[in-house]
């Protein structure tokens, strides 16, 4: 069982970054596969990013790739996700999860095993 609780959404302006941070509690955490995932205002949620054990070991959504950087501190139970050049559509709750496996193709369709709560991060204009 792993619970999982995320920080650092806030309201910024096009262009600024945020980092979003997710403390898990499971005293396996460095066993889990990591990711982030969004839904915005009147859609479906999405795969963003995920970490599998191995901190080297990471996959990104087109959407995001070279904007957007996942890590994790197994020392410290925690997995980040860091934001840059944010712009209005990456307004969502961000959601962070965690699994048993690394399978992105299981989290593009199904997501992860254990969800947060999630983090609203809104991006004006």
């Amino acid at each position: 069982q792993v619970q999982l609780v995320e920080s650092g959404g806030g309201l910024v302006q096009a262009g600024d970054s945020l980092r979003l941070s997710c403390a898990a509690s499971a005293r396996t955490f460095s066993s889990y596969a990591m990711g982030w995932f969004r839904q915005a205002p009147g859609k479906e949620r999405e795969f963003v990013a995920a970490i599998s054990w191995n901190p080297r070991n990471t996959n990104y959504a087109d959407s995001v790739k070279g904007r957007f950087t996942i890590s994790r501190d197994n020392a410290k139970n925690m997995v980040y996700l860091q934001m840059n050049n944010l712009k209005p559509e990456h307004t969502a709750v961000y959601y962070c999860a965690a699994d048993v496996a690394y399978n992105i193709v299981k989290y593009s369709r199904s997501g992860m095993d254990y969800w947060g709560n999630g983090t609203l991060v809104t991006v004006s204009s």
